[in-house]
């Protein structure tokens, strides 16, 4: 029964996701019909204006909205079955932060930098924040809670974010870091995507092995050990599967929270506490959620955009201030 029930709401979730691609690709600024879309896509003519916006911009920064968006709520899912933190997000416990700081140090220092580098910087600034925030978190007696990695992330998060700040001003990188502040998709291109596909791909294939161990651990550690499960060598793959996923995806699109946050628990809602089915349900969710989120902000006030985190952060912020309601007690 429980595997016809995650067939059934999988399949939904990924009709609805080509749905909501389809949609994200034929309204813009300027509106294409359905069957454009299409024929677009099976048959490019590049002299055509239409085929060329389809192409060239909505194509690339669709595609890029639901890989970024699968890889967040992913990071999420994972983060929040190792750490049994419900409140864990790479956008709350500061990973983003890490990853945002040395993105305006490469700014600031090497300007010029290649993106595969831009990648490779944001992923070692968002493992410096986790190690960070993990060592304080751990730090006081009685271990690590899930209250203080929540507290830890806040911290370091608004300490990463005023240095950043403070690098923008003193460099005169406002402009260019408003959109790493802000998070969008404006500036995915192909070149992007040759970069973000296989690297985000292989990550998110690979996560599902993790699944059954996760599951265990959120029995508790020492269920998951009685079970022969090796609890902190999960916790360790686990983290630096979440930290690739986030690093990267920040490295694209800027600071995004409240995928991982929100769409876990819609999984969980969904399907049970299985983490082989909450993780792949997330990624496609996830997918959907990104790829909605960034059709609203295009069509807020089109030509212009509204940034894409304040759509999120509509759905995010109520959920996240409901979570710490529901979960006051178990601190």
């Amino acid at each position: 029964m429980k595997g016809t029930v995650f067939s059934t709401v999988f399949l939904l979730a990924v009709a609805a996701l080509l749905m909501s691609m389809f949609l994200a690709i034929s309204y813009g600024a300027k509106e294409i019909t359905l069957s454009t879309v299409w024929t677009t896509l099976i048959h490019y003519i590049p002299s055509d204006t239409s085929h060329q916006i389809i192409h060239e911009l909505r194509l690339p920064r669709v595609l890029g909205a639901a890989l970024i968006g699968a890889a967040f709520a992913v990071a999420g899912a994972l983060m929040q079955g190792v750490t049994r933190n419900p409140l864990a997000d790479a956008g709350i416990l500061g990973v983003n932060a890490g990853a945002t700081f040395v993105v305006a140090l490469s700014f600031a220092f090497f300007p010029n930098l290649p993106y595969s580098w831009l990648m490779v910087v944001s992923f070692l600034g968002a493992v410096m924040s986790t190690v960070f925030i993990f060592l304080l978190g751990s730090s006081t007696p009685g271990g690590l809670t899930p209250l203080r990695l929540t507290v830890a992330g806040s911290v370091v998060a608004a300490l990463l974010h005023s240095l950043s700040s403070g690098i923008a001003i003193y460099f005169e990188l406002s402009q260019d870091l408003a959109f790493w502040y802000a998070g969008g998709l404006s500036g995915i291109k192909w070149m992007h995507l040759q970069w973000l596909t296989p690297v985000i791909l292989l990550t998110l294939l690979w996560t599902p092995l993790l699944g059954r161990s996760i599951s265990a651990m959120a029995l508790g550690n020492d269920v998951a050990s009685n079970l022969g499960i090796k609890t902190k060598r999960v916790q360790v793959i686990a983290i630096i599967v979440s930290v690739i996923l986030a690093g990267v995806s920040v490295s694209a699109v800027g600071s995004i929270g409240f995928v991982g946050l929100v769409i876990p628990h819609m999984a969980r809602k969904l399907v049970g506490v299985d983490y082989r089915l909450i993780v792949p349900l997330s990624a496609v969710m996830g997918a959907v959620l990104l790829v909605l989120a960034d059709l609203g902000a295009r069509m807020v006030n089109p030509p212009k955009e509204l940034a894409i985190s304040v759509m999120v952060a509509m759905v995010g912020v109520p959920f996240f201030l409901y979570l710490a309601r529901r979960e006051r007690g178990s601190y």
